[in-house]
């Protein structure tokens, strides 16, 4: 099965890209806030949270896919405390869509001040 790459700018490497779509599947790569400079965007885990969730709206919509294909989601936080802000913005951006996910505390992200990273799978019909 062809998979079809959808960059969106951000890529650090050259085998990186944000979405993949490969058959119904639809693969968003770990999202943070961080702009198009490497920039952190939002100065707490909510005002994260709600600049990654339209990220990854924009990434499934150039695949071909919307907030309400979205069928499972990783989120990484930095502090767990921040759980309730967190996922009180991704509800926002799910727009009441039922979806699986875990939710991970790790000792850090990729980039010093970054708070949150979701990745996302979505099924999108043919």
């Amino acid at each position: 099965m062809a998979k079809k790459l959808f960059p969106d700018g951000t890529e650090v490497a050259g085998f990186y890209v944000r979405a993949i779509k490969s058959g119904p599947l639809v693969f968003v790569a770990g999202t943070t806030s961080l702009d198009s400079r490497g920039r952190i965007q939002g100065r707490n885990a909510a005002e994260q949270t709600t600049i990654t969730m339209r990220k990854i709206d924009a990434a499934l919509k150039s695949a071909g896919a919307r907030m309400a294909d979205v069928t499972r989601m990783t989120i990484y936080v930095t502090d767990i405390r921040d759980m309730g802000a967190v996922t009180k913005a991704m509800a926002k951006g799910l727009k009441r869509s039922g979806i699986t996910s875990t939710l991970v505390a790790v000792s850090a992200l990729a980039v010093p001040g970054l708070l949150v990273e979701i990745e996302t799978t979505a099924v999108v019909e043919s």
